[in-house]
C-alpha cells in the first residue's frame, strides 16, 4: 500500500512567512552533511591510509610466506619422486625374482669360489617372510667351503665387488686337522627376493 508524504499544512505556511526557518533547516541539513563528511574523512569506511598500508604489508608478507611454503613443497615432492625412482631402480637392480634367485645366487657363489680357488662343499638355502610386506622375502644361504686363508680373502673380496646384493651375516673359519694351512669355512649370506611378478 503506497503512502504519500506531505508536510503538515501549518509547517508550510510558517516556512513561507519566516525565511529564517528555511535558513535554519538548510543549515541543519548542511551541518549534518558536514558531520557525515568529517566522519568519512577521519574514519573512512575501509580504514585509514595507515591501516590500509599495514593491511597491504601484512598481505604481502603472507603471500611471500605462502610462496616460500609452496616452493618448499615443490622441492619436497621432487625429492620424494627422486627417492621413489632411486628405490625402484635399486629394487630392480638388486632384488631378484624368487623363481630365479636360488640358481642366480648359487651360480654367483660358485663363480667366486672357482676364481678364488676355494672348494665348495654342502649348501642350503631358505626363504623367510619379511614382516610388514608380502612383496619381498629374505633368502638365507648357508654355504661351506675349504681352502687357505688367502683363498678365503679373495672369495670375500670377489663377493664384495659382486653385482648381487649379498649380505654376509656370519663367517666361521676353523683349521682342518692334519692339513697344514687349510680351513673349514662356513658362511651365512642374506639377500632379498621379490615375490610374484617383478616390480615395474
Amino acid at each position: 500500500m503506497r503512502r504519500s508524504f506531505s508536510l503538515p499544512a501549518g509547517f508550510a505556511a510558517r516556512l513561507r512567512r519566516d525565511p529564517r526557518t528555511i535558513a535554519r533547516a538548510v543549515l541543519g541539513v548542511l551541518l549534518l552533511a558536514n558531520l557525515i563528511a568529517a566522519y568519512a574523512v577521519f574514519r573512512p569506511v575501509g580504514g585509514s591510509a595507515e591501516e590500509l598500508d599495514s593491511q597491504i604489508a601484512a598481505l604481502q608478507t603472507s603471500l611471500q610466506r605462502r610462496q616460500m611454503e609452496l616452493q618448499s613443497m615443490r622441492q619436497l615432492v621432487s625429492r620424494i619422486q627422486q627417492a621413489r625412482e632411486s628405490g625402484d631402480k635399486f629394487l630392480g637392480s638388486y632384488f631378484m625374482d624368487r623363481r630365479t634367485a636360488s640358481s642366480t645366487i648359487l651360480g654367483e657363489l660358485d663363480r667366486a669360489a672357482k676364481e678364488s680357488a676355494l672348494r665348495p662343499k654342502e649348501r642350503s638355502f631358505t626363504y623367510d617372510p619379511i614382516e610388514g610386506t608380502e612383496k619381498f622375502s629374505m633368502m638365507t644361504v648357508v654355504a661351506n667351503y675349504e681352502g687357505t686363508y688367502g683363498d678365503l680373502l679373495q672369495f670375500v673380496n670377489r663377493l664384495d665387488k659382486s653385482q648381487r646384493f649379498l649380505i654376509i651375516d656370519t663367517l666361521v673359519a676353523a683349521p682342518q686337522q692334519g692339513a697344514q694351512g687349510m680351513l673349514n669355512v662356513q658362511i651365512k649370506f642374506n639377500t632379498f627376493v621379490k615375490e610374484g611378478a617383478s616390480l615395474g
